[in-house]
């Protein structure tokens, strides 16, 4: 089974690039998130057209949302308001009896990384508490958590560690945090588990940036992480850098896994 996650920014927008992903790289399952738009204009039936007839969706107007595309049925679905807002950030779906797969869009926390003057950035940390607390008291399930994390975690998944230090993504705080949810949620990073630490992954590049291919200031944000449970049966792991020189492309890029489940 071939799984994907990719912050679209507008999947309405992107819908060509969409799927011509898909079809080039043969993807199972699907997960969007940015995908900008309210449940009633979501592209439902032209998903269908595809070949992707279950589908979970939770979208609102112009911010957020967050999608699972399925060639493969799936039994439940549900999600989570976390910081008991309903603003879209999560969903999640059950395959057979045991595997559960959960998307996400954790907020970017704004521009200033003080949780006493910015409201947003104290967002993102109550958010990632909460997902902590969650995930700390349930490993029964094999679980599959992926999405647009907005944190890039370790010295190598940002092109400069000391000059990003107190920036939003990848500050002490927010990599600290998002650490501990792996470790106390028996986690594995499976990007990181295929590539060596020393070795730098990012997957996106800011449009700020024209020449982002040969400057490479990238960050990691997006991620696939598996339960130890299910960590045997992953095949293999990429990120797609591909999609960032297409037309009009979003910033981010896919990260796709291969897993038997």
């Amino acid at each position: 089974m071939r799984i994907a996650t990719w912050n679209i920014n507008s999947v309405r927008l992107r819908l060509p690039q969409v799927f011509r992903f898909i079809q080039e790289q043969k993807i199972d399952i699907l997960c969007l998130q940015e995908t900008k738009t309210e449940d009633q204009y979501f592209p439902s039936e032209e998903f269908s057209k595809q070949g992707y007839a279950h589908q979970y969706f939770r979208g609102e107007k112009s911010y957020n949302g967050v999608a699972i595309i399925s060639k493969l049925k799936f039994q439940e679905n549900g999600y989570i308001n976390w910081c008991n807002k309903d603003d879209c950030r999560h969903i999640s779906v059950r395959f057979g009896e045991e595997v559960e797969l959960h998307n996400f869009y954790v907020p970017a926390g704004g521009d200033e990384p003080d949780i006493v003057i910015n409201p947003k950035f104290l967002h993102k940390i109550d958010f990632l508490n909460e997902m902590k607390s969650y995930f700390a008291e349930e490993k029964k399930t094999k679980k599959i958590l992926v999405g647009d994390l907005n944190i890039a975690p370790l010295e190598n998944d940002v092109w400069s560690h000391k000059q990003l230090l107190n920036v939003v993504s990848h500050t002490p705080i927010e990599t600290e945090t998002l650490l501990d949810i792996i470790s106390s949620g028996d986690w594995f990073d499976v990007m990181r588990s295929i590539t060596p630490h020393e070795e730098k992954l990012y997957s996106w590049w800011s449009y700020r940036n024209r020449n982002w291919e040969v400057s490479n200031r990238g960050r990691r944000l997006d991620h696939v992480w598996v339960s130890k449970k299910l960590f045997p049966q992953v095949k293999s792991g990429v990120i797609y850098r591909e999609t960032r020189s297409w037309e009009r492309p979003s910033d981010h890029v896919p990260v796709i896994i291969d897993i038997d489940i």
